[in-house]
């Protein structure tokens, strides 16, 4: 038994970044300014993208990438039923109506037949979520695109690493929408980017995300005397601050370290488990790189003699922390309420909603605990 409590997805900070953070606290420079510039540089050069922009979070980045895309109420956005709430409520703050296409029953990511059954003439941009870190079908994405033009807005949150037939996944589409809260794969404790190809888009997303002040004016309070701003849109308070973007420069430098211990982890899982009665997750798809950011497995009573929510309690009795990625959107009350919505709407999604657990998978993984989860998890099976 562990003498302490593994915490599930456990940002790994190094003292690089406690470093740079000081440096930000020293320079007197907190807010947007030119720790973000270089985060956002660094990032665009890493995803070989166009254009980026630092922002709040990475609903920041879906809200404003479909108030770009012109999303208008009674427009309708396409996405997947299992993902975290923020895809959702992005679509609705932007006034549009939310679609939802059922799941891959085997890969756990929208499926393109589904997408094409729920395209109306109404239907305006599909949001594919990479689920996991795996990439979704993008080739066929980017054909139903072009098939009714449409919008894609690319929601990487689980997928900083991942690459799709030689592409990074955020660049294929119109937009890619990325998160580095505290348990994703880089972090800045909030924080969000977007990549787009198109520098109008990306010039309007800029302002919109602060206040809708025009280009730069975070300079306004430079060394080089007070500039003048003018407010050209009803904007918002979106933007990311130099101590946030502080943590992700450093992050962003072990990027590549960090893959390869969550890699090395998940294959250890992947062989210790083979021979247990639940359900692994799919393996990386030919010519991809997966983000290996959610390592996900079924349990279904039928199979192992126990529910997942008891499972996660057995798992917490050896300290074991977990997470549910995810309950199906229309498990919720506030969808069932306003958008009429039912699980059963999405089988696919309700049922692998209602088995799903993520186990711990981070860098700050040690060999000792991550055998302490094997351990757990076989005992309690056997």
């Amino acid at each position: 038994m562990r003498n302490d409590f593994l915490i599930f997805a456990q940002p790994f900070i190094e003292e690089e970044e406690i470093d740079e953070v000081i440096k930000t606290l020293k320079s007197g420079w907190l807010g947007s300014g030119p720790k973000v510039a270089q985060f956002e540089s660094d990032f665009k050069e890493y995803k070989n993208a166009n254009y980026s922009i630092a922002l709040s979070s990475c609903t920041a980045a879906l809200h404003l990438s479909m108030l770009v895309s012109g999303i208008k109420p009674g427009d309708e956005v396409i996405t997947t039923p299992l993902t975290f709430c923020a895809t959702v409520n992005a679509i609705i703050h932007a006034g549009g109506t939310p679609i939802l296409a059922d799941i891959d029953i085997d890969t756990l990511n929208i499926s393109t037949v589904e997408i094409r059954k729920k395209i109306t003439s109404k239907t305006k941009a599909i949001i594919p979520v990479h689920f996991a870190g795996r990439p979704c079908d993008m080739d066929e994405i980017m054909k139903i695109s072009s098939d009714f033009n449409l919008k894609i807005i690319e929601d990487c949150a689980h997928a900083i690493e991942t690459v799709y037939h030689g592409q990074h996944v955020g660049t294929i589409g119109d937009f890619g929408c990325f998160s580095f809260y505290v348990t994703k794969n880089i972090v800045t404790g909030e924080g969000g980017m977007v990549l787009t190809k198109n520098n109008e888009f990306a010039t309007r997303i800029k302002t919109l995300g602060l206040h809708g002040m025009n280009k730069d004016a975070w300079k306004r309070f430079g060394d080089d005397g007070y500039k003048h701003y003018q407010v050209v849109e009803c904007g918002f308070k979106y933007n990311m601050m130099d101590l946030q973007a502080s943590i992700g420069i450093q992050q962003l430098k072990k990027i590549t370290p960090f893959w390869e211990r969550r890699e090395l982890i998940w294959k250890k899982y992947m062989i210790e488990f083979k021979d247990l009665p639940i359900i692994l997750p799919p393996a990386p798809a030919q010519n991809t790189i997966h983000g290996y950011h959610l390592f996900t497995i079924l349990i279904e009573k039928e199979l192992c003699g126990i529910s997942r929510d008891e499972f996660i309690d057995r798992l917490k009795d050896y300290k074991i922390g977990v997470g549910v990625h995810y309950l199906s959107i229309p498990e919720h009350p506030y969808y069932q309420d306003v958008l009429g919505w039912e699980p059963e709407m999405t089988p696919n999604a309700m049922k692998v909603g209602r088995s799903i657990l993520s186990l711990p998978l981070s860098a700050k993984l040690t060999d000792n605990d991550v055998d302490d989860v094997i351990q757990a998890i076989k005992e309690i099976l056997n």
